[in-house]
């Protein structure tokens, strides 16, 4: 069943993994500071990504995602001195090794009419090939064209379309220019849907400065874009973001949310508890009256406080 299809079935808010990366961490990955993140260990540890693959079916995720959201050709050639050809091999393994944990978690487990989960694709920005932290601040766009944006995602998407992607989550972005740049490319792959999540700099604006609502206008254009909303940011920035672009969404597209844990990040201490005490489960039920249909998590969220939250959705949807 296809994503479209769930959403019109109306069974309730579905649930997304949490941060891959986080997990691949828990499990004994060295991640920080390497230009491909999780990425590399599509080519260093493929058993690794399918472990935390299966650990986010295991807490009930209707939806799990790649670990390609830095994965980029020039990035695997670069990184991995590799051959281009080799490289799109790579990217589109990511897909392969999701579908082929959720194919065996599906044959193995007892779904107890649950539908089958579905794999998404991430795409990260632009700005996370630089490995500069500019996918939270959106500042290349102000120097990029539309169409330069669109030649540098083109490899990219053409590769994983090709090798059977039907699911992307276009995640992150953080200007209303690349997330036109994200919708006008599928228009190139007609067999593809996605969401559209950005990141943003406060509960009213993307990282660019840009009114929220201006990004939703941006996917409201696409009748392949089904859900947009946001991603890594703090939890209590959801509902407001959202309450500034109710009026704007279309009908058609649903809201798609799954921030970070409510930790926050210091360069010199690392990840520390922050100063407002909220958490996606006990922030969801908001969500969901505002009618979110996807909700998860992204940095700092594992397995544990999926399996929270999917009680939290069971609970809203009986």
């Amino acid at each position: 069943m296809t994503l479209r299809a769930r959403l019109r079935n109306n069974e309730g808010a579905l649930l997304l993994d949490g941060g891959l990366a986080t997990q691949l961490e828990a499990q004994g990955a060295k991640l920080q500071g390497d230009p491909l993140w999780s990425a590399r260990l599509l080519h260093s540890d493929p058993q690794a990504i399918s472990d935390a693959h299966h650990s986010f079916l295991l807490s009930g995720a209707d939806v799990i995602s790649t670990a390609t959201y830095q994965a980029t050709i020039p990035g695997f050639v670069r990184h991995l001195k590799v051959s281009s050809d080799a490289a799109r091999e790579l990217l589109a393994s990511g897909l392969h090794l999701a579908k082929q944990t959720v194919a065996a978690y599906a044959s193995q487990a007892a779904l107890r009419g649950r539908a089958c989960p579905l794999v998404a694709v991430s795409v990260g920005p632009y700005g996370a090939s630089l490995h500069d932290g500019s996918e939270y601040t959106g500042a290349y766009a102000q120097t990029m064209s539309v169409e330069e944006l669109k030649s540098w995602h083109r490899p990219q998407l053409e590769c994983l379309a090709a090798a059977g992607a039907d699911l992307l989550a276009l995640e992150t972005i953080p200007s209303v220019k690349e997330a036109q740049a994200l919708v006008e490319l599928l228009r190139e792959m007609p067999d593809c849907q996605a969401w559209l999540s950005f990141s943003c700099k406060d509960g009213a604006r993307l990282a660019d400065g840009s009114p929220f609502g201006d990004g939703v206008r941006v996917a409201g254009r696409s009748t392949q874009v089904l859900a947009v909303g946001i991603n890594c940011c703090p939890p209590e920035w959801v509902e407001p973001l959202l309450a500034s672009a109710a009026t704007l969404k279309s009908p058609d597209v649903s809201w798609v949310v799954y921030p970070n844990s409510g930790e926050e990040w210091d360069s010199e201490r690392g990840w520390r508890a922050s100063s407002v005490k909220t958490s996606i489960p006990a922030l969801s039920h908001t969500w969901i009256k505002q009618g979110v249909a996807l909700i998860g998590g992204c940095c700092r969220v594992g397995p544990h406080q999926i399996a929270e939250l999917g009680t939290h959705l069971k609970a809203a949807h009986p």
